[in-house]
Order: C-alpha cells, then structure tokens, then sequence
C-alpha cells in the first residue's frame, strides 16, 4: 500500500488521499518539466525562417518567446499556426535598442537565442543603408551583450548568409565536367568581398560573434546560409515573385476557359492579352545571375545543430549545387505546360531591379556541416520550385472561391 509520504500520519490511505497524492504528483512532474524545458528566444519570429524555426522548437519541447518588431499592422499569417501553444509567447522588442535587448534577456534567461531579425533584401539595402546597419549590426552587438552581461551560458546563434562573399569565389578541379574542369564554389575558408549595404553589414556582425566567442568564451556560431526560399518567402524576393506572378497569370487564363499555352494569347512590350482583357507581364532584374537555392525548413535544422555542439563554429549551409534566376523561371514555367523556348513571351527585363553592384555567382560546399552537425537536406530544387508553385496556386484559387462565395 502506497502511502503520501510527506504527510502520513498512520491511517489507512483513502480515496481522497489517492486523489490528492495524485494531483501532487501530477503538479510536481508538471513543474520538473517545466524547469528542465530548454527556452529558446527567436527574432524575425514573423518572418520566414523564424515561423520554421519556432515550430521545430516546439517539436522538440522548448519554451519559445519569439520577438518581432512593433509594427502598425499584425503580420502573424506564417505563425498562426503556434501562436496560440501555451509554450510560444510573443513579445514586441526592437533589437537595436540596448534597454530593449538587455531587458528581453534578463528577463527570460534562455538557453538559446537566436537572431534571425534582420533587413534582408539586398536592393532595400542601397535605399536604406542607415537602417540596414541598425539592424543588422546593432542588434547582434545588443544581444551579444547582453548575453555577456546577464545569461553567460546562453547559446548564441547568428544568421549570417552567402551575400557576405560577393564576388569572390574559390576553384577546385573537376574531373566530372571535361569541358569546365574549374569548379566555383564557397566554403569557410573563402574570403569575403560583400557587394552591398546588407552583406556588409551582415559581414560585421559575422566578425563581431567570432570576437565575443573568442574574447569572452560565448557559445556563439554564425550559420552562413545560402538562398533559403518556401512557400513562406516574402513576395519581394524574386523566387517568390516568379511563382505568385504565375499562379496570377495561371487564374486570370482559366477565368476565361483557357489554358496557358501561348496560341490564346497575343503578347507586346508590357502586357498579356487575350480576346477580353490583359495581363501585366513578369518584370524582373538579372536573370543570369547563378544562387545556391534550398528549402528553409532543411536550413532551421541546421541552425538547432549548431547550438547543440559542445564547441560553437560557423558552417555554411548550402546545397552544393547552382541554378540561374533562369533556370528556376523554365522550371517553373515548365510546371503549368509553358516551354522553356516560349517564357520570353510571358516576361520582360526592368533596369529598376538591377542592384547597384551585382553578384553573379554563388555556390556553397556543405562538407563541414554534413560532417560535423550530420546535416542534409531533403528538398531538391525541383521540389523546392514546385512547392512554391503549388502553395500560391492554391492561394489563388481560395482565393477566386472567396470572391465567388461574398459576390
């Protein structure tokens, strides 16, 4: 016969001191797994990789306090998802503010943080260096700080990323490719040479981690991830413009009972028309530039890899393999029946996306994180595309279906 330990008094246990033996047991493993459950701090918890992050986090059974910036409208659509797990909280801090910053961590002492807020289209970045700065520079040296000051222990992660390398590129022999045997590629040890207000500024933040790492013992490591897109990807980012562009156009065709091919339609500088109406065409800047392109889900396994190793690194994250801003448009277009010789009818070359300074190449080399972290990824680029499209593709018809049910 079982008997409550902390209050027996010699009697025979009852049903009732069962039942309150049991809530005890039930409040005290409660509160033990409470205080054993690891709490992580995500910033940029609206954004993509941040929406990815957080729900892998509770999959693992964290506390996840998620920060955003104060924004005059919400912007919760990629974490509806979590927002109401009584292990997610959400929390408005702007990271370049000190007291901000200081506060959110001493407050909720977290195992992890990690920093994924930023200014991260490369084109604002000319138009907003100030801002890009701010962001992207003096926020890490915030949290770098506070850290320092009251969570020593905490593990630090940093989202650095492949625009850091600009220009500049190492070359390996390659023994498949007779007639390239020059292979292009980035790894750790390329040196940078950053193209833009955004890779600079990531670039000082990248070299600020490795100094509190090395100058004050922190568990700080900087992911430097190549392209990451999803079908979470902001609508300014080009792979994302491409697939929302044609799951538009691929409505606006079946609206009228056609299908996509070229046949139906007559096409000039600017639009697409048809016998009823017109279609703007696809407006886009370099098209020949090469990026290493991958899912983010695969990319926010990486990023809890890094904070579980006993000593802290940077690793690049990439697929190893290099596809044009082309090549991801034939892919596409390929999706709903439009060959690769006839998309020049369905888009045109606008200056205004040009970047004041270009990068034309980058490829990663994930050796150190497949070997180390044990890393891979599980979505090929041809998945990648076609996700993308499916997701706006369904978009577009809910939303048709709405229009149709509130007409």
């Amino acid at each position: 016969m079982t008997i409550f330990k902390f209050d027996y008094d010699g009697r025979e246990e009852t049903d009732e001191d069962r039942k309150a033996r049991r809530k005890y047991l039930c409040k005290s493993k409660a509160e033990s797994s409470e205080k054993n459950r690891k709490r992580a701090i995500v910033t940029g918890i609206t954004g993509q990789d941040g929406s990815y992050l957080a729900e892998l986090l509770l999959d693992k059974g964290y506390d996840v306090v998620g920060l955003k910036r104060r924004t005059s409208t919400e912007n919760h659509e990629r974490i509806e998802g979590i927002i109401e797990n009584p292990r997610f909280s959400l929390e408005e801090v702007e990271i370049a503010d000190t007291g901000s910053v200081y506060s959110a961590v001493e407050r909720h002492q977290p195992d992890e943080v990690y920093n994924l807020a930023a200014q991260s289209h490369v084109k604002t970045s000319f138009d907003q260096p100030h801002y890009t700065i701010e962001t992207n520079t003096v926020g890490v040296v915030n949290f770098l700080e506070a850290i320092r000051r009251f969570k020593p222990d905490a593990k630090f992660y940093q989202a650095s990323t492949s625009e850091m390398f600009g220009k500049n590129y190492d070359t390996k022999f390659c023994t498949d490719d007779k007639k390239n045997p020059q292979e292009k590629f980035q790894d750790e040890n390329t040196a940078f040479e950053p193209q833009s207000p955004y890779a600079a500024a990531k670039l000082a933040s990248h070299h600020m981690v490795r100094i509190y790492r090395d100058g004050y013992g922190l568990h700080a490591s900087c992911g430097i991830l190549f392209n990451h897109e999803s079908e979470r990807r902001g609508e300014k980012f080009v792979t994302r413009k491409i697939t929302k562009w044609i799951a538009g156009f691929k409505s606006w065709a079946e609206a009228q009972g056609l299908d996509t091919e070229s046949r139906h339609f007559e096409f000039d500088k600017d639009y697409i028309h048809s016998r009823r109406s017109s279609y703007p065409k696809l407006r886009l800047g370099n098209i020949e530039a090469f990026r290493d392109w991958g899912h983010a889900e695969d990319y926010v396994n990486a990023m809890w890899l890094m904070l579980q190793q006993e000593k802290p690194d940077d690793y690049v994250i990439a697929t190893g393999e290099t596809y044009s801003v082309h090549d991801f448009m034939v892919h596409a277009f390929e999706y709903i029946d439009i060959p690769k010789e006839e998309i020049t009818n369905f888009f045109m070359i606008d200056p205004e996306f040009y970047r004041p300074a270009e990068v034309e190449f980058l490829k990663g080399e994930p050796t150190k994180a497949e070997t180390i972290l044990g890393w891979e990824r599980n979505v090929s680029f041809e998945q990648l595309v076609h996700r993308m499209l499916e997701s706006d593709i369904n978009a577009e018809k809910e939303k048709v279906q709405k229009e149709l049910y509130t007409s």
